[in-house]
Parts: C-alpha cells; sequence; structure tokens
C-alpha cells in the first residue's frame, strides 16, 4: 500500500493561477529527492503580449515581484536568481522589465533528517502587470514532491536547468571594475565601468540594483577601450549620505545575437587594474577602427550623390553652377562653401538629436525621423511646393511669405538658397544607406557624442564634397553647357525628378494613416492650387492682389483644418498592427512570415536555414535589394530547395524591437539582411547592404552545408 501511495505522487504537481494578464505557476526540478539535497524551484510568470512585469529593481516606477514562501518543516528555500531584465526608455521614466516569460529560480535546501513521505511547496506570488495602465496581480501556487532513496528529474528539469544556465554570471569573469572618474560636480559623479570581452560588443550597459542613498541614472555612455575590452560611464546622483563605496548591478552586452550578462558588487575606491584609480582620467586613446570608420563615412557620404534620393537636388546645384559659374568664379566658390556649411549644419543637428535620444535612454537608428507620420506630411508637403515653384506656378520674391519661401529657397542662387540645398540634401539622403554608411554609422550609434558627432561630420564631408570641390575648379565647368534659355526649361524638367520625390514620400504615409492617407492627397492638391492662385493673382495681378491673397489664405486654412486636421488626423496615426501570417505580396513570391526572435529560433531549432531581411517602406536600398536581390527567380528556387525560412523585419515605423537587433550587428539602420545555417549553433551570415543575386545565392549555399 505504502509504494501504491509513492508511486502515485511521483507526478509533479503543478497549479496554474492566472492574474488579470500574467499567469503563475510553480515548478520543480526534481519529481523524488533524497533528504538533505537541493532541489531548484521555479516561479514561472507568463505575460500577455504587450505586457510586462519587473526586475528586482523596478527602476523609476514598477513594483518588483515578491515571493512569500509556505514551507514544510525542514525545507528552506534560498535568494531568488533573477534573470537579466529589459530596459524600458519611456519619456524620463527608464524601468527594468520582463516580457513574455520569465521564470525567477530559487534552492530548496531539504534537511537531512526529513523522512520519506510527500512534501508540498507553497509560495504566494505578487507582481505588478503594466501596459498602457498597471494592475496588481498575485497567485497562490503550489507544487509537490516525494522523499524517496534517490533523486529523479521532473518534466520541468530542462527548463529550469536552461534557465539557470542564462542566469547573469560572476563579474569576476570577465575581470569587471568600477572606478570614479573625478570628483563629485554638486551631487553628480560620473562613474567608469569595465570589463573584457571575448568577441566585439554591440550594445552594453549597466543595470544597477535599488539603493536608498544613490541613484544611477539611466543614461549609458559607451567610451573607447582597448581591444577586448567594454567601457561605460555612468552618471551617479547621490540622494543622502556620503559618496558610496560599492555599487552593485548587473552588466549587459550584446554579441551578434548573444546577449550576456555579468552580476557583481563593485567597490568604486579603486579597481583592480590601477589603469583607472578613483579620480583619475579616462584614457582618451581611440579604438584601431575608429579612423577606418571615419574613413567609411566619408565614402559613404560621397555614394549618397549617386543615391534616387538626393538626385533632384544635384541637379538644382548642377543648374546653379552652369547659370553663374563662368561670369561670378569668386561667388561661386563662396556659395558652394556655404552649400558645404548646410550640408555639415545638417549633419550636425542629426548628431545631436542622436545624443540626445541615446541621454534620454532610448534607441536611436539612422533615418528614424522618417518613423514620424507628422515628419512625413510635412516632408511631402514641403517638397511639393518646391516641385511647383520649379515648375513657375510661383516665384520667389523678396516680399514673398512663407509659401513662397518654403517652395523657392531650393531654387534660388543666394546664400539662403545654397543653405537650404545643402539641408534638404541631408534631408533627402536619410533615407537611403550606402555602402559603406552602414557600417560607420553603427559604430558611431555605440559610441560616446565626441565620437558620434566626428563620423556624421564625416558623412556631411562626404556629401558636400563634390559641389564644394567643383565649386573652386570653375575651370571644371567649361565642361557644362553655356547658360541660354535651355536652363529655364531644364528648370522645369526638374520638378518632374522633384514631383516624383513627393510621391514617393507621400507612397510611405499609408503605414501610418491607412485608407485616411488619400486625405494627404487631397490636401496636396489644395496646396498646388493655392501656390497657382498666388502667383497667378498676387504676384502678376496688376490689380487687386488681396482678392487673390484672401484666397490662397481660405485654401490653405480650409486644408488644414478640415482635411488634415478633421480627416486625415495627422496627430493620431492607426496603431501598428502585427497580423499573423504570410506577407507575399505575389503567389509566386518569397513565403514572407513577420521577423521575431522566437519565430527564427523555432526555424533554427527545426533545421532550417533563415534568411531575415530588415527593411523599410521609406529606404530605398532596401527596395532595391527586394526587388532585384532576392525577390528573384534564382533565389526564390533556392529557397524553396533548401527548404529555407523566409522573415521580414518591418523598420517603417521604427520599431524598437528591430533597433536592438539592428544594434547587435553593428547597424544603426536599414537595410540588413541575414541569413542563418542549416547548424542552430551557427552564426547568422551578414550581408552587405547592397546585393546582388549573386551574394544571396552564395550565402544560401553557405547557409545550407
Amino acid at each position: 500500500m505504502r509504494n501504491f501511495l509513492f508511486a502515485a505522487v511521483l507526478c509533479l504537481a503543478v497549479m496554474p493561477v492566472q492574474a488579470a494578464h500574467t499567469q503563475a505557476r510553480l515548478v520543480l526540478a526534481a519529481r523524488t529527492a533524497r533528504a538533505g539535497d537541493t532541489v531548484l524551484a521555479g516561479i514561472v510568470l507568463q505575460m500577455d503580449p504587450g505586457w510586462h512585469t519587473y526586475w528586482r529593481n523596478p527602476g523609476a516606477s514598477g513594483i518588483p515581484t515578491t515571493v512569500e514562501w509556505q514551507l514544510p518543516s525542514g525545507v528552506k528555500a534560498g535568494p531568488l536568481e533573477w534573470p537579466a531584465p529589459e530596459k524600458l526608455p519611456d519619456d524620463d521614466l527608464t524601468t527594468y522589465i520582463y516580457k513574455g516569460q520569465v521564470v525567477l529560480l530559487a534552492p530548496l535546501t531539504l534537511a537531512a533528517a526529513l523522512p520519506p513521505g510527500r512534501l508540498v511547496i507553497k509560495a504566494k506570488v505578487s507582481w505588478l502587470e503594466c501596459q498602457t495602465a498597471c494592475l496588481p496581480g498575485s497567485a497562490s501556487i503550489e507544487a509537490a514532491l516525494s522523499l524517496d532513496a534517490q533523486t529523479t528529474p521532473s518534466e520541468e528539469a530542462r527548463l529550469l536547468e536552461s534557465c539557470q544556465a542564462k542566469l547573469p554570471k560572476p563579474a569576476t569573469t570577465v575581470a569587471a571594475y568600477a572606478a570614479w572618474e573625478k570628483p563629485p560636480s554638486g551631487d553628480l559623479r560620473p562613474l567608469i565601468l569595465e570589463w573584457t570581452s571575448a568577441s566585439e560588443a554591440g550594445e552594453a550597459d549597466f543595470y544597477p540594483d535599488a539603493s536608498e542613498q544613490f541613484e544611477v541614472q539611466s543614461a549609458t555612455e559607451r567610451l573607447p577601450a582597448a581591444a577586448g575590452k567594454v567601457r561605460l560611464r555612468k552618471l551617479v546622483k547621490k540622494t543622502s549620505g556620503d559618496w558610496p563605496n560599492q555599487i552593485s548591478g548587473v552588466l549587459v552586452q550584446t554579441s551578434g545575437s548573444q546577449r550576456s550578462a555579468y552580476e557583481g558588487t563593485f567597490s568604486t575606491a579603486s579597481g583592480p587594474e590601477p589603469r583607472i584609480a578613483a579620480g583619475a582620467p579616462v584614457s582618451s586613446a581611440l579604438p584601431p577602427s575608429f579612423w577606418r570608420m571615419l574613413f567609411y563615412a566619408f565614402v559613404g557620404g560621397l555614394i549618397l550623390n549617386i543615391m534616387p534620393c538626393v538626385l533632384p537636388v544635384i541637379a538644382l546645384k548642377v543648374l546653379g553652377f552652369v547659370g553663374q559659374g563662368r561670369d561670378e568664379p569668386g561667388r561661386v566658390r563662396a556659395l558652394g562653401l556655404i552649400y558645404g556649411l548646410g550640408v555639415l549644419a545638417s549633419f550636425l543637428l542629426l548628431a545631436g538629436l542622436v545624443i540626445g535620444v541615446k541621454a534620454a535612454g532610448h534607441k536611436a537608428g539612422w533615418g528614424m525621423q522618417f518613423g514620424s507620420p507628422q515628419f512625413l506630411v510635412g516632408l511631402t508637403t514641403l517638397v511639393t511646393l518646391i516641385a511647383l515653384n520649379l515648375f513657375g506656378l510661383f516665384e520667389v520674391s523678396l516680399g514673398g511669405r512663407v509659401l513662397g519661401a518654403a517652395g523657392g529657397l531650393a531654387a534660388r542662387h543666394g546664400p539662403a538658397g545654397a543653405f537650404f540645398n545643402g539641408v534638404l540634401a541631408t534631408v533627402l539622403a536619410t533615407p537611403c544607406t550606402a555602402p559603406f554608411l552602414g557600417a560607420a554609422l553603427g559604430f558611431a550609434f555605440t559610441q560616446p557624442p565626441p565620437v558620434i558627432v566626428l563620423v556624421f561630420l564625416s558623412v556631411g564631408v562626404g556629401l558636400a564634397a563634390p559641389y564644394v570641390v567643383l565649386s573652386w575648379n570653375p575651370g571644371w565647368l567649361r565642361f557644362l553647357p553655356k547658360p541660354g534659355p535651355w536652363m529655364e526649361r531644364f528648370k522645369i524638367a526638374m520638378g518632374f525628378p522633384m514631383l516624383g520625390t513627393a510621391v514617393w514620400l507621400f507612397s510611405l504615409t499609408p503605414a501610418f494613416y491607412g485608407p485616411r492617407s488619400w486625405w494627404l492627397l487631397i490636401f496636396l492638391v489644395l496646396v498646388a492650387l493655392a501656390a497657382w492662385v498666388y502667383g497667378q493673382f498676387v504676384q502678376r495681378a496688376a490689380a487687386r492682389p488681396g482678392f487673390g491673397l484672401a484666397t490662397v489664405l481660405i485654401l490653405l486654412s480650409g486644408g488644414y483644418f478640415y482635411v488634415v486636421e478633421g480627416q486625415l488626423q495627422w496627430r493620431s496615426p492607426i496603431p501598428e498592427t502585427m497580423a499573423e501570417g504570410s506577407l507575399k505580396e505575389s503567389p509566386e513570391g518569397i513565403d514572407w512570415q513577420r521577423w521575431s526572435p522566437a519565430a527564427v529560433g523555432q526555424a533554427r531549432t527545426a533545421g532550417h536555414p533563415v534568411v531575415v531581411d530588415f527593411t523599410a517602406d521609406w529606404c530605398l536600398t532596401c527596395q532595391a535589394n527586394k526587388r532585384f536581390a532576392l525577390e528573384v527567380p534564382s533565389v526564390r528556387a533556392k529557397l524553396r530547395a533548401l527548404q529555407a525560412a523566409a522573415f521580414l523585419g518591418d523598420y517603417t515605423r521604427f520599431s524598437t524591437n528591430i533597433t536592438e537587433e539592428l544594434s547587435r550587428y553593428g547597424r544603426a539602420g536599414v537595410p540588413l539582411v541575414l541569413v542563418y545555417p542549416k547548424d542552430p549553433n551557427g552564426p547568422p551570415i551578414v550581408l552587405p547592404e547592397a546585393l546582388t543575386p549573386g551574394i544571396v545565392l552564395a550565402a544560401l549555399d553557405r547557409a545550407a552545408r
């Protein structure tokens, strides 16, 4: 009878309990155990999509998960072991969270004197679950095991072993240390953290433990470090008492697709290595790759000049050189420098934007402004006005107001026009990623502010260099046709590629507004009508220009308030939906599935080669890759023959998850195409920005081996 009872309790008892959006259950690594053993217990929290719970240090808001054990006599629970969390930047409130599933581990020690029998392990778990709103949740959970002469693993043992393997490792394994960089400034003091890394780190951060006396601020600055090292700067804000001589937390880094974490308590008085003592300045030595990346940035900027995004502006600059180069070489030199100044000022502004976004704890990416629907609406309207000005619907005069200034700056040949041409070239270049440029920007986005500024300025120098050089060598202008009536026809002809740019920009808006985006087209028609009325009845009218101006104001104000605000609702884009299923555009096309790390992991576990295309509607390089290198018969046939899985990561709306994935591979923006081998443990093959079918086929052949 006794043996029958023991057999009946050999199965692990697991009781799932569901709160509003989180399920909790208790699992044990053993079905039977011997007295005196230690059994690993896991508290599994499964959150609904879009919901999260909090780490032991929730950050600026939130509440950590708590566990109250209810244990039989002779059983003792050790401290909870927490996996490394994710960092959630939300304006000024940075928190440390778990999404999807998290398993909190704790060792249970069984006393040696426990008699054989059934043990019921109970716990009350409390948590805070948040999406846009936050709800408290709790559950009473339990599991059972039997004391017997031998230990046998449970069905959940493998899950707990895999979770235990992913716990942060001791920071001593990477020779990590911390040191104050310099004396405090008020209640702030910079802290340097450094550790060794066997592979190149994509992103790195430090998640601190909570303290009543001080706060480690969320912003992280990556500093140049020697080969094989990672170095960070964090600001520490003192709230009470003396400056801490110890700070604990978790160091996190990504290398390729791997995420590593190292946990420890760091003495801030001095580090184990004497190179950084308390209060000593940090070495300003630049990494060996710095100069190579500056060169890549310059070459990438040069190549941007021939990208379709910038071609309309190129034509306008050529027109300006032809018109003034022979008679006013000194003026042309000055305007060339002003154009270059406009480019550099724009790249400085972009660098400042990236630095500000990173300082706020957010993820930054190349072309991130195209993830703003309001930016797209404004830029589409501006480029449409420029095209209308080139067509001659209205002209720019000294008395012209906003309508004339916005559309005509790009067509002017004076200092204002030259500077604005530089700004416009920069804005239109940002959705393009040229060869060499992706690697340089990916490097820059992980560096401290001075390096970010230098890399962005190098791109700007490359973009501006051809025009500055041409302006300072007027003799080269003899290869261009002489000025004449053709220039006016050329100006009108250049209105068509500019109008094509406006059409392309308009084609990006349905991703944000859906069917409502057609109202933007109606608004652009009203803007065109207002431009024609302004030119015909205000600028060229001999009498009653006031009537024409009133008509313009009625058209623009009515178009804005009724169409843009009322019908388009440009301040309220539609929510991003992630519908399940295929993204195939035609029956014979590639069977694209929506990207997620879990989906890629499942396909690799099943032994399939995997292709991942991170792309965006506004990225012309991405669209060219898709049309001429991916969606071609030879690649489609190879994918079918290899039974490869294809995933598409849509970056059109600047997804944070994709930003993090891009940074793991040293990219600041799309395109990024990865080919994972059939071996689930093999690293992915990272393809270059500009693709050909041959490059893709060669990568697929390597992946199939």
